[in-house]
């Protein structure tokens, strides 16, 4: 189990046995404190899902979900609630996304690989151009991996001092490098998720290293398309950043605190080529934050978001 993981279940109703499944195991989740409840189970997309056997549950059991829920044993995401009978709630504790991948390599078998099960989490950064803070949630459908290391290095406290070394009025704040010049990262590559969610206003996408032979309608070779490390840039305007779709991995958004992200924009750089500041722009902390009835961006984005068909 993961360290958000286990830190996270420590408040949660839902309890996964363990974070990784292989398909022909049992998808177990233990139940803790709970009375008079159910489960419920929708996808990334606010659809929701229908079960095969009793969804009430009791405290102390463990449940095979893919004996109640069979839609886990196809690719996607889903996010898996415990739901109060008496309606005191939208649902209880922290709900858990499950993500049933496919192997996307050339000539790979056919059907899902592995499947994931982790606390649905978002962020909040805090950064010296402002008092408040910057809020974002992330793509768990589209862009696994990419959310997973972003919440990861997070919640280590990789980001907290780092600064946003670039600048480009008008298309992207570029921040995450522990050298500051753009280098830099955390010593491992990301393989790409190139997907369909677009390059909007405030849309969280990783930096990699740019292709030489990168050019309209020619796609970026493997070894430039998966140098992504820890850098990322939040989309400014989408008039300069759709040209990045499909290019770049999108892989969250800014749900609050736009302003600041524009704050940070606004300011001075050096020189158009390098973007480095005047004034040095600090992210002082990004904290990873568990999704709560009462403390949920995903309720309007979940129905919002389109899918890429993947």
């Amino acid at each position: 189990m993961d360290v958000i993981t286990a830190t996270m279940v420590l408040f949660s109703i839902l309890v996964p046995t363990k974070t990784w499944y292989a398909p022909t195991q049992p998808m177990t989740v233990q139940i803790k404190t709970v009375s008079e409840a159910t489960l419920a189970m929708r996808d990334f997309y606010g659809k929701r899902i229908e079960p095969a056997g009793d969804v009430s549950i009791k405290e102390g059991q463990q449940v095979d979900l893919r004996v109640v829920f069979p839609q886990v044993n196809n690719a996607g995401a889903y996010i898996l609630t415990a739901v109060p009978k008496d309606g005191s709630a939208e649902f209880l504790g922290t709900p858990l996304v499950i993500t049933t991948r496919v192997d996307r390599r050339q000539n790979a078998p056919p059907g899902p690989i592995v499947s994931k099960i982790e606390p649905l989490c978002y962020a909040k950064m805090k950064t010296n151009a402002d008092a408040g803070e910057v809020s974002m949630l992330f793509y768990y459908d589209v862009a696994p991996n990419t959310a997973a290391s972003f919440l990861a290095l997070s919640a280590g406290g990789f980001y907290d001092g780092l600064t946003f070394h670039r600048i480009v009025p008008g298309f992207v704040i570029q921040g995450g490098d522990p050298r500051g010049d753009g280098t830099g990262g955390p010593s491992y590559n990301i393989n790409a998720e190139f997907n369909d969610r677009p390059h909007d206003e405030g849309v969280l996408s990783m930096a990699r290293q740019g292709d030489p032979n990168e050019a309209p309608g020619v796609m970026p070779r493997p070894e430039f398309a998966n140098s992504a490390g820890s850098q990322f840039f939040v989309c400014l305007d989408p008039a300069g950043t759709r040209q990045l779709d499909h290019r770049y991995t999108a892989f969250g958004r800014v749900f609050a605190g736009m302003d600041i992200i524009k704050k940070i924009a606004a300011t001075p750089v050096e020189s158009p080529r390098t973007g480095k500041p005047t004034k040095t722009v600090v992210i002082e902390s990004i904290k990873v934050v568990p999704v709560t009835a009462k403390d949920n961006p995903y309720k309007v984005d979940l129905a919002t978001q389109p899918s890429d068909g993947k």
